[in-house]
């Protein structure tokens, strides 16, 4: 949407173990948000490669949370929610970057789920193929702290190892996968393996790039 602007749109899957063992899946909460980009800046130098940028990115984004998950289910909070974040992306030399994400989620019903905030930062260094503009491989490790906004409550801390890889090579659709460890208040805190598939309509087609 322009320069500086982007719409987003996030439609999450889940699966939960049952009681009785076995899985069963189903849609979570829809979340639509539009992002605007405050500053941007890329330093390529004059002799440096493509690959080894280096610059930074900050933005901050309004979104909505739609209750379309089942939450007797576990698939959804239960109520629509309305959040902010702000964004800050450093890129390193080498294809190294450091991301930081700090922002809150305010439902509308609170009966159902507390106002709460959050704070995410990510390590890691991408690898391309074809001199950067081939597949590009990405580990990374992830540090998540979540607090809701009530008396008595504790900050809930999360590591995060996860891997993205390009599935196009012309980089626009990727996909990640990563397994969410809690590090403290572990009851009724279990592990997670996440996953997530992303496409950037802005630089193609679903099916072109390939």
């Amino acid at each position: 949407m322009g320069k500086r602007d982007q719409f987003e749109a996030a439609i999450p899957f889940s699966w939960m173990q049952r009681d009785n063992g076995g899985l069963h899946g189903g849609l979570g909460d829809l979340i639509v948000g539009i992002k605007h980009v405050l500053f941007a800046n890329l330093d390529s130098g004059d002799s440096r490669p493509l690959y080894d940028e280096t610059g930074s990115i900050l933005s901050v984004q309004g979104e909505v949370s739609l209750a379309t998950g089942d939450a007797a289910q576990g698939f959804g909070s239960g109520t629509t929610s309305f959040g902010a974040f702000a964004a800050y992306d450093q890129l390193l030399p080498q294809q190294a970057f450091i991301q930081v994400q700090a922002g809150t989620e305010l439902p509308v019903h609170t009966q159902y789920s507390a106002h709460s905030v959050y704070f995410r930062s990510a390590f890691g260094k991408s690898f391309n193929q074809g001199m950067g503009l081939g597949r590009q491989w990405t580990p990374m490790v992830e540090f998540v702290a979540n607090r809701d906004l009530v008396s008595g409550s504790r900050t809930d801390w999360d590591v995060v190892p996860e891997f993205q890889v390009t599935l196009s090579r012309r980089q626009h659709v990727r996909a990640a996968l990563g397994y969410d460890v809690p590090l403290n208040d572990t009851v009724g805190r279990s592990t997670q393996l996440m996953m997530y598939v992303l496409w950037d309509w802005f630089d193609g087609g679903l099916l072109e790039g390939w």
